[in-house]
């Protein structure tokens, strides 16, 4: 059985390639997903919606429930998205005994480069090419005056809480971060390390491999 939906598949890239694994009962074929996904690799593409936040956040689940002790891998991808569907991903990385080591391949922006720099102390990584763009979360609202009024509330209060978050993952101060989330802050992958965002630029695997070096 896949652990992707296909829906979710289809619409990440049109074809996702199969591979077929000769077992001791005969051939298994898995998208390709789902394959890496025995590997402990969590993939986090496209929009952070809420359908897509039950899909890593069952997956994180699985592969706790599968070996406590062990890392697991989420490569990110991803424009951001709906602000408390990211935040359901990133408590369930700070609720899991495994340590999550994050990887940006492509772009983190928003809701994920929130949740690229979430990850594990000393796992935190970008591909040399990536990039990384964080700001204050958005909204638009129209109705009643009241009604807009409320929503200006819960949108300020969300904000607070992104930024003690932020602060707290990359060592800054909860006003430094206001500050640096004003509008668009767009970061390559070096930026992001001198900000605090990640850990370290990779140029190869051996340091994915062993991130304590």
């Amino acid at each position: 059985m896949s652990g992707y939906s296909d829906n979710i598949i289809r619409n990440a890239s049109g074809l996702v390639p199969m591979v077929i694994e000769q077992t001791s009962r005969g051939e298994r074929s898995y998208d390709i997903y789902s394959r890496l996904l025995k590997e402990r690799i969590i993939f986090l593409l496209g929009e952070v919606e809420d359908h897509m936040a039950n899909l890593v956040v069952a997956q994180l689940l699985f592969l706790e429930s599968e070996n406590p002790e062990k890392d697991i891998s989420l490569y990110i991808n991803s424009p951001g998205g709906v602000v408390t569907a990211g935040l359901a991903i990133y408590d369930t990385m700070q609720f899991i005994k495994p340590d999550v080591s994050t990887l940006c391949i492509g772009q983190a922006a928003s809701a994920a480069a929130l949740l690229l720099c979430a990850g594990a102390d000393g796992k935190r990584f970008c591909l040399p090419n990536s990039r990384v763009m964080i700001h204050q979360p958005l909204g638009g609202y129209r109705g009643q005056a009241t009604d807009i009024e409320i929503h200006a509330r819960e949108t300020l209060a969300v904000r607070e809480r992104l930024n003690s978050i932020m602060a707290k993952h990359t060592k800054k101060t909860p006003d430094q971060i206001m500050r640096d989330t004003e509008r668009d802050n767009f970061m390559s992958a070096t930026q992001a390390a001198e900000y605090g965002l990640i850990d370290k630029v990779i140029y190869d695997r051996e340091v994915v491999s062993n991130p304590e070096e």
